[in-house]
């Protein structure tokens, strides 16, 4: 089939790329040009600095000018195309709505053009990225305002984690497709011939409009989960004496009805799907007269919990920010990702910044580039001057007075040998993915410690003979203050 991508960013690269695999004639197109040349090198290198995923270059490479091609101009692949999937980028208002200017600027070209196709075959026009729900009836309405004719529209939402976005390609747990016609349905089974039917993969066809809420339901359940383990379990595991974040999980876990995932404790989940989805279906469901109670609080804490290790180490450790150096380890919001995308770190250096530190030292093995660009450029704000880059963990911390760890990159999980070959004591550990095991070793070194999810260890006593765990004890908050 011939297809084409509107859109070659997180969603609409992979997409297109696997697609490929598979043997169809995918046209990717994007109006940034040097986006589209980037990829077209097929050089593994200049391609991630845009998208990072594993494996997804090589496929580009491999599939470049044979299944796959890039365009800029999507005036020369509209005769005999089947389908179309916007990949579009539709970011959150400040009101939590749904930009959708981008995502209209195209229908509306794309319309245009269609409307003047010479082979008015049937084609399927596809929502792939996350839009409110009804979107499928705005893009069925554009196509008629211009005349558009033998067209169908459907949603088929998207359900990738980043950093693994082709594995997930490949593999889905489930491909959902919206449509209203038996034309338009069998047309999509074309394109998926490979998962319908498929032992493993639930296949499901259903309306545009439930297809859209799916999406939307899906990933704020996931952010609830995570919400409620950082809402209550950390809060609990940091309070009250004697829990065992890990050991919590594994009891409450082990019931069959009650998921792993989400279950871990963290500095709040970021990305481009959570914050923005819960979001905006929060700004859905109000415009529908619903309560949205239960949606406001999962976000709530998921906001705080960016920053709340900041507010733990100046009320319980009572560590000053001012003029101090921080080291921060992980930009992107999530391992194996340059994506920073909503990331804590975003929220984390706004937050040090206005607290007056005189230095952030950051590392993270894909993202940095990502940061200097597009998020802390010291033309944008004078204030990120104070954010330096370094090339190894090591290096970062050199010469820092605490450390903040904000993403699960797996090479920060052996860093307690580091941290005392580079930094000497006193010296404020935040570890916001609780990431070192071997924390009883640094706080017996000199060092205090402060992870999500448990309570501050101060440096062992020099007798160790009093405190918990022989540890010198921490200032405990009630219950209320830390909820």
């Amino acid at each position: 089939m011939k297809i084409v991508v509107i859109g070659t960013g997180f969603v609409g690269l992979p997409h297109a790329a696997v697609l490929s695999e598979y043997g169809h004639e995918v046209y990717a197109y994007d109006i940034d040009k040097a986006r589209i040349a980037a990829y077209q090198t097929g050089d593994a290198e200049t391609i991630e600095r845009y998208v990072n995923e594993p494996g997804l270059a090589e496929i580009v490479a491999e599939n470049l000018d044979r299944y796959l091609f890039f365009t800029t101009d999507i005036a020369t692949v509209v005769e005999g195309t089947d389908a179309y999937f916007f990949c579009i980028n539709t970011p959150p208002k400040r009101d939590g709505s749904t930009d959708m200017t981008y995502y209209l600027d195209a229908a509306h070209h794309l319309a245009g053009l269609l409307a003047q196709r010479q082979n008015a075959q049937r084609v399927v026009l596809v929502n792939k990225s996350t839009v409110p729900i009804g979107t499928a009836r705005l893009l069925e309405s554009v196509m008629r305002e211009h005349g558009v004719a033998n067209f169908g529209v459907a949603s088929n939402p998207e359900f990738l984690a980043q950093g693994n976005a082709v594995e997930g390609s490949r593999r889905p747990d489930r491909v959902v497709v919206g449509a209203d016609t038996a034309e338009d349905m069998q047309i999509l089974r074309r394109l998926y011939s490979q998962f319908v039917n498929h032992v493993r993969i639930r296949y499901l066809e259903t309306t545009p409009e439930t297809a859209e809420a799916i999406k939307y339901m899906s990933n704020t359940l996931l952010l609830t989960y995570i919400s409620f383990w950082n809402g209550v379990g950390a809060r609990l595991a940091e309070a009250m004496p004697n829990i065992r974040m890990e050991d919590l999980k594994i009891g409450v876990t082990s019931d069959a009805r009650i998921s792993t995932w989400g279950s871990y404790v963290s500095n709040g989940a970021g990305g481009s799907c959570f914050g923005k989805d819960i979001q905006s279906l929060i700004y859905q469901m109000n415009h529908a007269g619903r309560s949205t109670d239960l949606l406001q609080a999962v976000h709530s804490i998921n906001e705080y919990q960016k920053t709340y290790l900041i507010d733990r180490a100046i009320h319980e450790a009572q560590f000053s920010f001012n003029q101090k150096t921080v080291a921060l380890l992980g930009l992107a919001f999530k391992k194996r990702t340059n994506d920073m995308r909503d990331s804590a770190a975003l929220r984390v250096v706004e937050s040090l910044l206005s607290r007056g530190v005189k230095t952030i030292r950051a590392y993270d093995p894909l993202a940095a580039d990502e940061a200097r660009r597009n998020w802390f450029n010291p033309d944008k704000n004078h204030l990120f001057e104070r954010i330096s880059y370094h090339d190894t963990a090591q290096e970062a911390m050199r010469d820092s007075d605490a450390l903040y760890i904000s993403t699960d990159w797996e090479e920060f999980r052996g860093l307690a040998h580091t941290i005392q070959t580079t930094v000497n004591p006193p010296y404020l550990i935040m570890d916001g993915r609780r990431m070192i095991p071997d924390y009883d070793t640094l706080a017996a070194a000199g060092y205090d410690y402060l992870p999500v999810g448990g309570p501050l260890l101060r440096a062992r006593v020099a007798d160790g003979a009093h405190g918990e765990n022989g540890y010198q004890p921490a200032h405990r908050p009630a219950l209320a203050q830390v909820m």
